[in-house]
């Protein structure tokens, strides 16, 4: 029997979802998510088709007590929307700095919920961050957006490989100023 490692990690709470921290119990719809072309392309370092272990191996990095990045699922199911409704994540960098990374159901998509969780996130600012950065890909336009009603500014282009599409990417980048 496995059983999920308590991680030292808060639980932060918006007007519609939880943000908890990933657990084992979350493989199944990890899994099915992840493996859905549509979210995979977004991303950095989703791969597409999802390997056998990919998600045994990111829950297992998740749980880490050493881990760069902590992970929250976006949890609905206090209000009706579903337990598994996406991620989010924050890398911690040097200098009190952490960049976030986040990814929505397709079928939550434009209701709100990554802007939703991303503010969320910054008000409890859970790494005491002085500085937030974060980089969308260009065509995806709805992530940028995410950003910008959050406060981020935008600093320039760049790019950057994605596994699922097996390319460099452009990527516009943004950061936030806190006061933590």
């Amino acid at each position: 029997m496995k059983l999920d490692m308590i991680v030292n990690q808060p639980v932060v709470e918006t007007e519609r979802l939880i943000l908890r921290p990933l657990r084992r119990s979350d493989a199944g719809t990890l899994e099915l998510f992840g493996s859905d072309e549509r979210v995979a392309r977004m991303t950095r370092s989703i791969p597409h088709p999802l390997p056998p272990g990919a998600v045994d191996a990111l829950i297992g990095s998740a749980l880490a007590e050493d881990r760069s990045e902590d992970l929250w699922v976006m949890d609905g199911s206090a209000t009706g929307l579903g337990e598994f409704l996406g991620l989010i994540g924050l890398e911690r960098m040097d200098r009190n700095q952490s960049e976030v990374g986040y990814w929505v159901v397709p079928a939550f998509w434009n209701a709100g919920l990554a802007s939703e969780a991303v503010r969320g996130l910054i008000d409890a600012n859970p790494h005491s961050d002085k500085t937030i950065f974060a980089s969308v890909f260009q065509d995806n336009p709805a992530s940028a957006r995410v950003l910008t009603n959050a406060g981020f500014e935008y600093l320039g282009d760049a790019e950057t490989f994605s596994v699922a599409r097996g390319a460099n990417v452009p990527t516009w980048t943004y950061l936030k100023r806190l006061d933590g």
